[in-house]
């Protein structure tokens, strides 16, 4: 397209140009702003700037000043003719930009994100002169912020302190809050730590983003400096900060600290809400100071507030769970005697304690207690009760439970049945099972995926894998759609079963059926084609789950470890160790005990204790037998390094880490090998006197002394970084 032609036939223009003549509709009363709409209309005319275009705009015949230059650098949105006309406008006689032109130029780049010519143009005004105002340095912050470049923003606000340009405490705030969002809370101190001298502070606002931020990398220093700073102005966080403070402080059971503060939040006219105490009720009774709790507690019901279900639920569930149902029980009861009332969660939650220590009838007098202080128990009632039967293969009181729950109104739902029909299957009452989901849950419509898995996997552990297949395809039928944990039981089975073929079609129809298979399933493949010693189909189930995207375990890692060492591969298994090392997935005792016995194995033993070392830097213990080998054949070293390098000397100084020095006879060389593995380094000990030290590697230098005296062996480890 010829860039001179005209395009005021494109609907875009003629839009650009309507937008132009609203905001300049009062050309017809100022004269400039008649002069910046014919200019506008005529830059509008053309896709690029040329020649054609300067000799239209000196065809108007107008005369130019820095207010109509602005109103036409502000209504531009194409960066290449802003700037063109910008140095046009320059070199007309008469004719000097000034800090409006300039700002609206810098806007312009700026909303345009050509940061490259901003560069330029910036470099260019500065030179001819120009000194950049304190407003234009925060529109520089702010678009830089906006594009997420904030090296840029961060230069742009260094260059503005060192500046002429006066700095407020709302330049220091704005900045700051930027570099909270951004997580630079190292940086945020810094400018924090130059702003507190100048006579600045920060609002109540950032102050309270800025602990918040802080809490989130448990920088518990910084956050008491500046809840000491805003002491000092009497200021205070905000609630939400305090809650978020209190939430750290008690997940890293500082909880000492945590009363402290709760305690000064009243000095400080921030009352504590009801999340504060449960969020401190729950940190205490994690740590088993349930007295504490009790007495934080009352305190809060003495002040009035009326514990919810989630405050109610945090010390009784904490006690429940640690065995003292009988205290979350006397609690509530004095909590009742004081008429406060209690949600229904606060009953479920003590009958649920009831029902995890097995006293089921504790758990329905509570029940019954409900009702007379007229708090009518729910669903969640029923079905902990239920799923306590059902666990405990009282069927026939589950199903009385079910009848009663209908007589009450309470409707079961999907989870009440298929806690049912799982007890059925627990109990091995597999027919009774499969006619209840058939005859009672699809006539009322609550049959579903969990269904036909618990029926699919009961089957399967009975061993009538064909019913469970027949199942598959019934679902089908009945519109139930399988999901990947379907897939997973029936695979497990024909595995079991020794039918390898049958197993692998069920995944392609997994696949044919756009389910997308998940880690777990790709695991059991590598794993149970291992078994059947199919290595390389194993092998490629491994490397396709990473080609789909789906990142392996180290339970997937330890499988495709396993057995490739099994089948004599260790090598490619230290290939896929250093895979798993790369990317990020950390190896556990079971992957560097595989690893290390396929090395064993494989008579690799110096390859071993490489991995041995890696292992002991992770603090991971090595399986005994694997031990006694590498220690016996480290020990077989040591012992002829010993004799080549005492020449004779018949005593060694063994100069450790922490400095101090161990004389040894050659009766007691062998235990010289533990002092090298307790300053976490397997020195190779055959190597010769005087080794280079390298970093990352251990090294060994000696010192000779004259007239017999011992030999001084130096280990130095150097650590990388």
């Amino acid at each position: 397209m010829n860039s001179n032609l005209s395009s005021t036939s494109n609907p875009s223009v003629n839009k650009k140009e309507t937008e132009i003549s609203n905001l300049l509709e009062t050309s017809i009363k100022a004269p400039f702003l008649e002069c910046a709409f014919k200019i506008c209309k005529t830059l509008f005319q053309y896709e690029q700037w040329s020649d054609l275009v300067e000799m239209e705009l000196y065809k108007l015949d107008v005369e130019l000043n820095t207010y109509s230059v602005n109103q036409v650098l502000k209504s531009l949105s194409d960066s290449e003719i802003g700037f063109c006309f910008y140095t046009w406008a320059e070199s007309q006689v008469g004719f000097k930009h000034d800090y409006f032109t300039n700002k609206s130029m810098i806007c312009l780049l700026l909303k345009v994100r050509k940061f490259d010519m901003l560069s330029k143009f910036l470099e260019r005004i500065r030179d001819n002169g120009f000194s950049i105002h304190q407003t234009i340095y925060r529109v520089l912050i702010s678009g830089y912020v906006r594009a997420g470049m904030i090296d840029l923003a961060i230069q742009t606000f260094d260059e503005m302190i060192e500046s002429d340009c006066q700095v407020f405490s709302v330049d220091y705030n704005r900045f700051i809050g930027v570099l909270i969002k951004e997580s630079l809370f190292d940086l945020a101190e810094c400018y924090y730590s130059k702003m507190i001298p100048l006579g600045f502070s920060l609002s109540s606002f950032t102050y309270s983003r800025f602990i918040s931020g802080l809490c989130k990398v448990k920088n518990f220093g910084l956050v008491e400096r500046l809840l000491g700073d805003m002491e000092k102005l009497g200021s205070a966080p905000d609630m939400w900060t305090y809650n978020i403070y209190l939430n750290l402080l008690c997940k890293e059971n500082r909880l000492d600290k945590a009363r402290e503060v709760l305690q000064t939040m009243f000095q400080k006219g921030r009352d504590p809400d009801v999340v504060t105490y449960t969020t401190v009720l729950n940190g205490l009774c994690k740590i088993g100071r349930f007295e504490s709790a009790v007495e934080l507690w009352h305190e809060m019901v003495g002040r009035g507030l009326i514990p919810d279900g989630i405050a109610c639920g945090a010390l009784v569930f904490g006690l429940c769970q640690r065995g003292k149902v009988d205290l979350a029980y006397e609690l509530t009861v004095g909590i009742m005697k004081r008429r406060v009332p209690l949600s229904c969660s606060v009953y479920n939650a003590l009958i649920n304690g009831f029902c995890q220590a097995s006293r089921i009838d504790k758990a329905q007098l509570i029940k019954a207690f409900m009702k007379r202080n007229e708090c009518e128990p729910d669903l969640v009632t029923y079905n902990t009760l239920l799923n306590y039967f059902c666990n405990a293969l009282r069927l026939e009181e589950a199903e009385r439970l079910i009848g009663n729950m209908e007589k009450d109104g309470i409707k079961p739902d999907r989870y009440s049945y298929n806690q049912f029909l799982k007890g059925l299957c627990k109990a091995n009452c597999l027919d009774r099972a499969y006619f209840f989901m058939v005859n009672t849950m699809e006539t009322r419509g609550l049959c579903d995926l969990v269904s036909f898995n618990t029926m699919i996997r009961a089957f399967c552990r009975a061993r009538d894998i064909k019913r469970a297949y027949r199942l598959l395809g019934e679902m089908g039928r009945k519109g139930v759609v399988p999901d990947v944990v379907t897939f997973t039981i029936l695979i497990n089975a024909f595995f079991r079963e020794g039918n390898v073929d049958m197993a692998e079609a069920l995944f392609d129809q997994m696949s044919w059926m756009g389910i997308i298979p998940d880690r777990i399933v790709y695991t059991t493949m590598v794993v149970q084609l291992f078994k059947t010693r199919n290595i390389e189909r194993a092998r490629r189930f491994f490397l396709d789950m990473v080609d789909k995207g789906i990142a392996p375990d180290v339970v997937s890692y330890n499988a495709l470890i396993k057995g490739l060492c099994k089948g004599f591969r260790v090598s490619e298994a230290m290939h896929f160790y250093e895979d798993m090392r790369c990317s990020g997935c950390h190896p556990d005792k079971v992957t560097y005990n595989l690893i290390i016995g396929g090395l064993i194995k494989e008579e690799k033993l110096s390859m071993a204790c490489w991995v041995w070392n890696q292992m002991m830097d992770n603090g991971c213990p090595l399986d005994k037998a694997h031990y006694d080998t590498l220690t016996n054949f480290m020990q077989s070293k040591d012992a002829s390094f010993m004799n080549m390098t005492t020449g004779g000397c018949g005593e060694v100084i063994v100069r450790t880490i922490c400095g101090k020095a161990i004389l040894f006879t050659n009766r007691k060389v062998a235990f010289v090998n533990f002092l090298f593995q307790s300053c976490w380094c397997l020195c190779r000990l055959a190597a010769l006197p005087g080794k280079k030290e390298e970093k990352g590697d251990p090294g060994i230098r000696d010192e000779h002394f004259s007239n017999r005296k011992p030999k001084v062996i130096h280990i130095a480890v150097l650590f990388p970084g």
